[in-house]
């Protein structure tokens, strides 16, 4: 089996993932379903939409509808089985995949800024992080959830240290783009797993405001 096959079938196990937990997680506000598609498919592709406009190069589905098709898919079953994939194990099977979703994803676009040779290094960080989350995000937004970025869940920051991870070894091994994805996904996905397995959570900032 290739590297690309694995790579998109990977790929594909992400946007299902990303569609699934992002339709169960505004079940509350009871959506129809296209709003239930729409927002499937957001939460699955608008991260590495936004870091495609951001990065002024054409959007990675336009070229090839795959993950968008699969998206659609994955969101209309989940509308229709919501009951049964609510089942806490179930949906914590699903939180491990999306965590293999985050890291492949994030990383794989933090991989395409430094092709790119955009705003190297921190263009890395910044381009992998958008990529995992840009999409949870917008969805929160439209939906008038609490967004990632404002939650403690241990998310975007495993991201984050795997795309350090990834670039400290492009800077010193920059013929090893290979390793260097490999790894930098490895440790993404190991801290998220980490996350979810202990319940970690990020340490809130307390202020006290004065009248």
């Amino acid at each position: 089996m290739s590297i690309d096959l694995v790579t998109q079938i990977l790929a594909i196990m992400a946007t299902v993932a990303y569609a699934v937990t992002g339709v169960m997680a505004v079940a509350e506000k009871r959506v129809d379903l296209f709003s239930a598609v729409v927002l499937g498919v957001i939460a699955s592709v608008g991260g590495g939409t936004v870091r495609d406009l951001i990065m002024d190069v054409p959007v990675f589905w336009s070229q090839d509808l795959l993950l968008i098709r699969v998206a659609v898919a994955a969101s209309i079953v989940t509308f229709f089985t919501m009951n049964y994939l609510s089942h806490p194990q179930i949906y914590k099977a699903f939180l491990y995949i999306d965590g293999i979703g985050a890291a492949l994803f994030g990383l794989a676009g933090a991989m395409k800024a430094y092709e790119l040779g955009f705003a190297w290094p921190l263009g890395v960080l910044i381009m992998g992080v958008i990529s995992a989350i840009g999409g949870g995000v917008i969805r929160d937004v439209l939906t008038g959830r609490k967004t990632l970025l404002m939650s403690d869940e241990v998310y975007a920051v495993p991201v984050a240290i795997g795309c350090v991870f990834l670039a400290a070894i492009l800077h010193f091994f920059p013929e090893r783009k290979s390793e260097a994805l490999l790894i930098g996904t490895l440790v993404a996905f190991t801290l998220r797993t980490a996350a979810i397995y202990w319940n970690l959570r990020l340490p809130l900032w307390f202020t006290t405001l004065k009248k």
